[in-house]
């Protein structure tokens, strides 16, 4: 949760962070950042960082880097790095076609090159200023495909990339997918991220996603002609890269959109699912992140997450 910008507090006593409800109760010793991430209270490269500055507690005493601890071990951190934490923004952004997440790639520029005075929502009542220093260690909690637009969230704080991106994540991400109906389903998505990739040349400009061919069987009232046992194995029954996919909520939205709820993030996941059932996606939109929705922000704006909300 976000809080206003202000100059960081001076040193002060060491508290002890209390471990969230349902926190792993395993007493086998586990490495003290992992452990750490594990009770939500940073993430492991955060908590290195207070190792290394002596703000962290084991039982009392000084932590070393590399120590391990078991869930009876009392960890307490100063609160110097609260502090810190509180600095930490979160910023939600309606990425535009044609912008990759993080780095910079065959000339396209990275979303958070977005992230610019002139180009926050006028409608955000978020009570932050913008700094620059914001911009330091702001990386993509998730992906957004060069040719999806919608909800890309951008975030200082290691808890919350945790939260939406960790191994043992299952945030929800909703979608809604544009599709034609080819009635030609294309195995090779199955093992092959690239087997949807259009192919963007560099310096390109992106007008839209996928092309809607003349021949394409079905390009309005898809939904008519789209048989109910592929939509059945969008839910459940498509495997990819070898592994079977977990259970997602897939219905029509309208006669030429689907609306898709996953909890797991496999490269290219929704295209590939839709090619290996006939479909082709010609439009794609991430419009919720657990219980954030994109509501109103303009493409190419942004805007804090504010203090109420949480993911």
């Amino acid at each position: 949760m976000n809080t206003p910008i202000k100059p960081p507090n001076p040193p002060q006593p060491f508290r002890r962070a209390a471990p969230p409800a349902g926190a792993a109760s395993s007493s086998e010793p586990t490495r003290l950042n992992k452990r750490m991430a594990e009770l939500n209270m940073c993430s492991r490269r955060e908590a290195d960082e207070w190792i290394a500055k002596g703000w962290v507690k084991v039982n009392g005493a000084i932590a070393e880097m590399g120590v391990k601890v078991t869930p009876s071990d009392r960890i307490q951190i100063d609160k110097a790095a609260t502090g810190q934490q509180a600095n930490q923004v979160t910023i939600l952004i309606n990425k535009p076609l044609g912008f990759v997440s993080g780095q910079a790639e065959d000339g396209h520029e990275p979303a958070i090159t977005l992230v610019q005075p002139q180009n926050r929502w006028r409608d955000d009542n978020a009570r932050f200023f913008f700094h620059g220093s914001q911009l330091k260690s702001l990386v993509p909690a998730g992906r957004l495909d060069i040719d999806s637009t919608g909800l890309l969230v951008l975030t200082q704080d290691g808890r919350v990339a945790r939260q939406l991106i960790g191994e043992d994540s299952v945030m929800e991400k909703e979608y809604l997918v544009r599709v034609a109906y080819t009635g030609v389903a294309n195995p090779a998505a199955a093992n092959s991220a690239a087997a949807t990739y259009a192919g963007l040349q560099s310096g390109s400009k992106v007008q839209q996603l996928v092309r809607i061919d003349d021949d394409d069987p079905v390009t309005s009232d898809v939904q008519s002609a789209f048989p109910p046992a592929m939509l059945a194995r969008l839910r459940h029954g498509l495997s990819l890269d070898g592994q079977a996919l977990k259970p997602a909520q897939v219905s029509w939205q309208n006669p030429e959109q689907l609306r898709f709820v996953l909890t797991e993030g496999k490269k290219r996941q929704i295209r590939r699912m839709c090619e290996l059932v006939g479909l082709k996606v010609v439009g794609l939109k991430r419009v919720r992140v657990g219980k954030v929705m994109l509501g109103n922000l303009p493409v190419g704006q942004w805007r804090y997450l504010a203090p109420h909300e949480t993911f």
